[in-house]
This record gives C-alpha cells, structure tokens and sequence, in this order.
C-alpha cells in the first residue's frame, strides 16, 4: 500500500480523484490536502494547507502524512487563462514539491493541461512544441520544466498530466455547460456561442478519476501522460447533445462570439500512453467508461 497526498483534493477534478483512490484500500491510503473539506466524502483524512502559505514549511513532509505519491491538482483560476495568479503562484507550487522532494518523496503526478500545446490543427502529443498564448499556460509549462530540473537524477518519478476537455459534475466545473444551466435557471431562451466547429477532446471527470488512479498505481510510463479519449468531437454536437440530456429548452446563438484566437480549430490527444496503463491496470484491466 502507498500513501498518496492528494493536494488541492477539494477542487473539481481533485475531489472526484480522491473519490476513486478511496475505492481501492487495498492499494491506497489517501490523505487529503487543500484549503477545505467541502466537497470530499465524510471521514477522509484531511489535512488543511495553503499553498501559498506553506509551501516552504520545514515539517511539510510530516504535516501530510509522510506520502509516498504526491498527486497534485492545486491551482487557482484555471478558467481565468490571463489571470496574474498563474504567475505569481507559480514559485510556491515549485517550492511545494520541491520540499517534499528534499524529505523523501519520490512520485509525483502534477496536472498540467491540454492547453500547454497552444493552438493545434489535429492530434497532439508529448512531442508536439509547447506555445504558451497565455499566463495559464506559460505558468503551467514553466512549472513542468522546473520540476524536471529539480528531479533530475534523483531517482523520482514524475508523471505530468495533461487533461483534455474535462466534462461532467457540471454545476461544479465553469465550464461552457456550467453556465448553460445557470441560463437555463435564469429561463433565457438562447445563449451567445461560437459557431460550433471546434474540435475537441472530451474526457468525464469520473473516467479521468479511474486514469489518474491508473496511472499512479504504476511507475513504469510516467513523464507527459494525455489524458483523453484520443477522439476529437464537435463543440457544437457536444452542446447540443447536452440540451437533450438535460430537456433544456435554451439554444445557443450560433457565430454570437468569435473563436479566441488561442483556442485551436481541432484538437486531441495521444492516447497510446493511457491505453496502455489502463489495458494493464489492476483495477481496471482495460475497461474504459467514456
């Protein structure tokens, strides 16, 4: 059994990871780690830390538990791409890891994300050159590079991750689909959308919880890890599809908002890598929910 510190465990994706690692006891003892308990299952061991308070604490080791596996999801304002935060955080998630990598921990999965590729016309991958177009994206790059330094040749594994459009739990994720049910509420009749082209990757947030608990399970495929379905889809069919699901009565306003010159036309991941961890996963032994 390893101890894992889920760090920023409270948060969308966080929460939903913690939810599947406490699904297997056999293989994980889960230590939760973020500003607040709120969104995580009764009785998790839950330790509160702020990152930018404690980044450098001398007895941060000992204050998450002595872990084995550091999972790392925290971060603020992941949906404010320009946000100054990105930026001025940034040293104090270095800091973090770093510390606990000076007392002894030596695996590491840290979400970075799918928009660290900046804007691509097709499949992209670990390969594929890294243009940030934003602070969210350059702060995410920089931490992955950093870390790669600081590791190096001592002996840790670091698995990056990059999610692709995450979906499901709406209400929680200020997503497109998150705001579509606020208009909803608020009776609109359509909303102000682009035309619809993009393509995307889609992934649930629950079959993202089964990758993550995959691919920390095991040590043998770590460094850049998509996690995807490897399948682009309409933006458009994706919203539409989610009206249907929902019997909502608003529709959007196709071409109201131009594309964001960042965004790309298409885009999705490689999933050789994920594939492979889960065909050879303990838990999950090939099977897929998307």
């Amino acid at each position: 059994m390893k101890k894992v510190v889920v760090v920023g465990a409270n948060g969308y994706i966080g929460a939903h990871a913690t939810a599947e690692l406490l699904r297997h006891p056999d293989a994980f003892a889960v230590v939760a780690a973020d500003l607040s308990a709120q969104n995580l299952p009764a009785g998790v061991d839950f330790v509160s830390i702020d990152i930018n308070r404690d980044a450098e604490r001398p007895d941060l080791y000992e204050m998450l538990r002595e872990p084995d596996i550091c999972l790392y999801f925290a971060w603020r304002n992941g949906f404010e791409h320009n946000a100054m935060s990105h930026i001025q955080d940034f040293p104090n998630h270095f800091m973090f890891m770093k510390n606990l990598a000076d007392h002894g921990v030596r695996h590491f999965a840290v979400t970075g994300s799918f928009r660290e590729y900046g804007s691509v016309n097709g499949m992209a991958d670990e390969h594929a050159p890294v243009t940030p177009g934003n602070y969210y994206m350059l702060s995410k790059s920089m931490l992955k590079s950093a870390l790669e330094i600081c590791f190096k040749d001592r002996g840790i594994c670091l698995q990056w991750l990059r999610p692709f459009t995450v979906y499901g739990d709406d209400e929680r994720n200020r997503s497109i689909f998150s705001r579509i049910i606020q208009w909803e509420k608020e009776g609109k009749a359509t909303f102000p959308f682009t035309d619809g082209s993009e393509q995307y990757d889609y992934i649930s947030v629950s079959e993202l919880g089964r990758q993550v608990a995959a691919i920390i399970d095991q040590t043998e495929i770590s460094g850049v890890i998509d996690c995807c379905s490897g399948r682009p889809e309409r933006l458009g069919d994706r919203v539409e599809a989610f009206l249907v699901e929902r019997g909502f009565r608003i529709r959007p306003e196709y071409g109201a908002f131009p594309r964001r010159g960042y965004d790309s036309p298409v885009i999705y991941g490689n999933a050789e890598k994920i594939r492979a961890i889960m065909q050879k996963s303990r838990f999950f032994g090939g099977e897929t929910h998307e």
